[in-house]
């Protein structure tokens, strides 16, 4: 009788186990799901953080734009002109109320080093914001440092997101965008790729944040923007 008991919880022991074949078939599709579902799930953070950062432009721009309002249409100064203590990221927090919230992009690998040394992930449009003279120091150009004397503020880029090359501190707040003849010269200020999976190395994988001179933000792919300077092309010059 032990005997016989004995065999029979061997038999349903053995019926209850997982055969080979049955364990790598799990083991596949526990594989494949996962290739599926990490890129989604990646895909989904990434979004987000990427909206996060366009309501900081956002809010940056209103924050322009209220300056300008209160000051004749000017815009505030940048490293280029202004004092130490006394450029964009200082003068506009007045109307930010907390500028260290918004000033830094959630996924900046320099974050926390910009917020300690008093930096931004952000950086203006020189077109816009950096006063061009002649040899005889008289003014030349157009918009600078002036929101009424932009044309098509809609089409017009006033900040863009800033490239991990470039320094952490205030000064490194202004691009030199009449100097983007080429992609290396772009990509030597802004970040067009800050938003790639996997943080991709590659200038076109990805896609940035853009603020423009009437406040609102677009998302523009890396090799759209490319396509455009590899024409001739300025993207970042006023209309």
């Amino acid at each position: 009788m032990q005997m016989t008991c004995n065999k029979g919880m061997q038999r349903q022991q053995k019926l209850s186990g997982f055969s080979l074949v049955e364990l790598l078939v799990t083991i596949t599709v526990v594989g494949l799901l996962a290739a599926i579902t990490v890129p989604a799930v990646q895909g989904i953070r990434l979004s987000a953080q990427q909206a996060e950062c366009a309501s900081n432009m956002r809010q940056i721009g209103s924050a322009l734009l209220l300056y300008a309002a209160s000051n004749d249409h000017k815009l505030p100064e940048t490293s280029h002109t202004a004092a130490a203590g006394r450029t964009w990221i200082y003068t506009i927090a007045d109307y930010l109320g907390n500028s260290d919230e918004v000033r830094i992009c959630p996924v900046d690998p320099k974050g926390e080093e910009r917020l300690a040394a008093g930096g931004t992930s952000y950086i203006l449009n020189s077109f816009l914001f950096v006063p061009q003279y002649d040899p005889f120091g008289r003014p030349i150009g157009g918009a600078s440092n002036n929101i009424s004397l932009i044309e098509n503020p809609a089409r017009t880029m006033m900040a863009f997101v800033i490239s991990d090359s470039q320094g952490v501190g205030d000064a490194n707040d202004h691009t030199h965008s009449q100097g983007w003849t080429s992609w290396s010269a772009v990509t030597r200020d802004i970040s067009p790729n800050r938003f790639a999976l996997g943080r991709s190395s590659n200038s076109t994988s990805g896609s940035s944040n853009y603020l423009y001179a009437d406040g609102h933000v677009e998302k523009h792919e890396a090799t759209s923007l490319k396509e455009r300077i590899e024409r001739g092309e300025n993207f970042a010059a006023p209309n």
